[in-house]
């Protein structure tokens, strides 16, 4: 157990070493900002030190060294100062600060990007000092340019002159500042009056215009519309894609496999290593406002978390070769099986062809003219008998293709392993918004839905059949494609133990009520106040697509990140929710009604807002699934169920009794009836997936829903003590009078405070008149006029 504790520790995405070593760069970039600037004075009588072999001084303990950092720091000072390059060193001492940070989780600047410009500043500081402190070498304990400056500059001054060296340094200063700073040009023009030179016919003066509302040409001194836009979010660059229905492709696949694997990179949210040098705009909150705002990048929601990594393709097992075990000696005594069944019955065919699916045969057959369909229908029992197989399922007729379909289980069944289906190329090149890998089609392809298009799946079938499976599959194929700021889950689990394993992402992926302690829901009542607490969600939002003159979270976001939507009016990227609540049937028995309208609410309108739901129960009956939750969830997967009677509630047709188990199952969207092989994620697997994202840095907490307080909730003003005021409520109570608005969600933006904290100065206002009581989506009413009346007020209470 110590032996794999110790592997964990050492793996660079644990947290715990990540930590640690965050500690040891900050210790050594203090000591070696010590001895550089100890060198300045004791270099000169450490010097006869320095031509003696490093381990020689280190080790002869008769040596000694006037610098503070000892011998050591003495001789690393020199090594960099003298030997290399001079006061500009000191950029190392930088970088491995930066470094040391980056570590711990805080982000002051772009690694990759600073790493670039101090190598560059460093090599062009130590050549000048180099070339205009040439007689320090004089000096031998201080070479400010060091070797590398003093050589270098005086190769230049042989190859181009003394006046050659000063013009290529003065070049190369100016080409610097002009690529990496956009004042840099406007400063120049303006000081040597070439404004004319830089502004295009027919574009505002240089006074400080802002730029065209369509965003067209038109560059001034003070704007730059050349830079490139920067960590624009990756979802907004698909508007205007086309992009995969729910229903996949049927093709015939005789042979082979139709989907090739691709090497998974689990890097593919861009860091910020990858970002361009952002300029900071100065542009006042008054010209924000006005819409008099400088250009800057669209808005990355990812910046949040910008070392987070996706998952990693080696976390999941191959559980086998994901070869097909059929032999072309069962092929054809299936195909010889049926073809004489039918025979008995005078059913002439003219054609059969096998489509070897993981763990079903498609067998197409053409009837002879003449031949009704219902003929051989009606054979279903008859076929099954002749090869002693279970599971027989006949398809008559084949949509759009002309032909009747008899399935066959496979003597062998092929396990479809997860890791095959997220390395596929249909979903590593899928451009849905929510993309769900969740298994294998009859031709053998990966079959990937958009959830937004679904939009609410519901999932039933038999204890034991694949449920959990599945679950877990479209869970963990979610995980390995969306950011933590794409994606939040609500997790309801009455059984405590099937989605707990999910507990360890709860800073990433989670949404949970403020006063929720466990992020998996597992109570009634606590199901209760978050499904209402979902509807005040989707209100909300609704409310801010309205504001914002969008549709739909999709034209809402992509507005957001293109910086068009003001966070001073509320405005925030939304993130995509999914609800997945097990054991649906266990709430439907206990609360009733109460579960079953804020789940018909949500599944009815929260589709345009970004929530989506997905159920799953084991009890297939009329009293569980209702017609209201069959009316708002047209997407429907069936695992093999015990009788057609729970077939038809599914899926409103018979197919899932004759489904052969271990994650076979059907889909349905709309009438046509889809029949795929569910991917195997076994528990080890997930926990490894939850284990690599929990161990990165995360959110402080779970994403926080709406404040929800049920019938038997009170919010009585005896219960907050105004003797024990919170420190910022006298500047809470005039951030709330002057902007007439008593939410929580100020309160917390303002004063980048947690929810809860929040909550309490609001219900601390509410006990002293300030505010109204909780009307449940609506900001509270504020009761007090102006700032008169509440230092009134305030006064009062003093």
């Amino acid at each position: 157990m110590s032996t794999v504790k110790g592997k964990r520790f050492f793996k660079f995405y644990n947290y715990k070493f990540r930590f640690v070593a965050g500690l040891v760069l900050i210790g050594v970039s203090l000591f070696l900002l010590i001895a550089f600037t100890s060198f300045f004075q004791s270099g000169y009588a450490d010097r006869s030190k320095f031509d003696i072999p490093f381990w020689e001084v280190v080790m002869d303990t008769s040596i000694e060294a006037d610098n503070f950092t000892g011998k050591f720091g003495a001789w690393f000072a020199d090594l960099f100062i003298n030997r290399w390059f001079g006061i500009a060193s000191f950029s190392v001492v930088f970088l491995i600060f930066l470094a040391a940070m980056r570590m711990l989780g805080a982000r002051i600047l772009p690694f990759r990007k600073s790493v670039i410009h101090a190598a560059l500043i460093t090599i062009w500081l130590s050549i000048t000092l180099g070339f205009f402190f040439v007689d320090a070498l004089q000096d031998r304990y201080l070479m400010l340019g060091g070797a590398h400056g003093y050589f270098v500059s005086l190769w230049l001054q042989t190859v181009i002159g003394w006046i050659g060296t000063l013009i290529f340094l003065l070049l190369s200063l100016l080409i610097y500042l002009t690529i990496t700073f956009d004042w840099f040009i406007p400063f120049i023009t303006r000081k040597l009056k070439l404004n004319s030179l830089f502004i295009k016919p027919g574009s505002d003066d240089d006074s400080g215009t802002k730029p065209d509302v369509d965003g067209e040409a038109g560059q001034s001194e003070n704007v730059n519309l050349d830079g490139n836009d920067t960590g624009s979010d990756p979802d907004s660059k698909r508007d205007g894609e086309d992009e995969g229905d729910f229903e996949e492709e049927f093709k015939v696949i005789t042979k082979g496999k139709s989907d090739q694997e691709l090497p998974f990179n689990g890097n593919t949210v861009a860091g910020d290593d990858d970002l361009e040098l952002k300029i900071e705009q100065t542009a006042t909150e008054e010209s924000y406002r006005n819409g008099d705002n400088k250009p800057q990048g669209d808005y990355d929601p990812t910046l949040d978390l910008s070392s987070y990594r996706l998952p990693v393709y080696s976390l999941l097992e191959s559980h086998g070769d994901d070869d097909i075990k059929v032999t072309r000696e069962e092929l054809i005594s299936n195909k010889n099986q049926i073809v004489n069944t039918l025979k008995d019955y005078k059913i002439e065919i003219k054609d059969i062809k096998a489509t070897v699916g993981p763990t079903i045969t498609l067998y197409e057959i053409v009837p002879m003219p003449g031949v009704r369909i219902s003929k051989i229908k009606n054979l279903e029992d008859d076929i099954a008998l002749s090869l002693a197989a279970l599971g027989i399922r006949i398809i008559a007729p084949i949509p759009g293709r002309g032909t009747i379909g008899i399935e066959v289980p496979n003597s062998e069944p092929e396990i479809v392993s997860m890791r095959s289906i997220i390395g596929s190329k249909r979903f590593q090149n899928s451009k849905a918004e929510l993309p769900v890998a969740i298994g294998k089609t009859i031709s053998n392809e990966a079959f990937i839905f958009d959830l937004t298009k679904a939009p609410h799946l519901l999932v039933a079938g038999a204890t034991g059949q694949g449920k959990s499976v599945g679950l877990n599959a479209i869970i963990t194929s979610l995980l390995y494609k969306k950011h933590p700021s794409q994606l939040k889950f609500v997790l309801v689990d009455p059984k405590k133990v099937e989605l707990n394993i999910y507990s360890k992402i709860e800073r990433h992926f989670l949404a949970k009520m403020p006063d929720e302690e466990e992020p998996i829901i597992t109570e009634v009542p606590r199901v209760v106040n978050t499904l209402n607490s979902l509807t005040i969600e989707m209100d909300d939002r609704y409310e801010l697509l309205k504001k914002a003159h969008t549709r739909n979270i999709k034209e809402y976001n992509h507005k957001f990140t293109k910086r068009r939507l003001n966070p001073e009016d509320g405005h925030r990227f939304l993130p995509y929710i999914v609800v997945i609540i097990d054991e649906f049937a266990d709430l439907i028995m206990t609360a009733g009604k109460e579960v079953e309208l804020p789940i018909a609410r949500i599944a009815q309108l929260a589709r345009a807002v970004g929530i989506h739901m997905i159920i799953a129960t084991q009890r297939p009956s009329t009293n569980i699934i209702t017609g209201v939750i069959k009316a708002n969830f047209p997407s429907r997967i069936a695992f093999k169920v015990a009788s057609m009677i729970d077939s038809r509630t599914i899926l409103d047709s018979p197919g899932a009794n004759q489904l052969i188990g271990r994650g076979d199952m059907l889909i349905s969207q709309g009438s046509d009836l889809i029949r795929v092989q569910c991917a195997f994620v076994d528990t080890p697997e997930v926990e490894k997936v939850n284990d690599y994202i929990g161990e990165q840095r995360g959110y402080p907490s779970a994403m926080m829903l709406p404040e929800y307080v049920g019938e038997n909730g009170s919010q009585e003003q005896g219960e907050v003590d105004l003797a024990k005021r919170d420190s910022i409520f006298e500047e809470a109570a005039r951030i709330v009078v002057s902007n007439q608005s008593g939410s929580t969600s100020l309160i917390q933006r303002r004063f980048s405070i947690g929810y809860n904290r929040a909550g309490r100065v609001i219900d601390q206002l509410e006990a002293a008149g300030i505010v109204g009581p909780f009307e449940g989506s609506k900001a509270r009413r504020v009761l007090v006029n102006d700032e008169m009346e509440l230092d009134r007020v305030l006064e009062a209470m003093k």
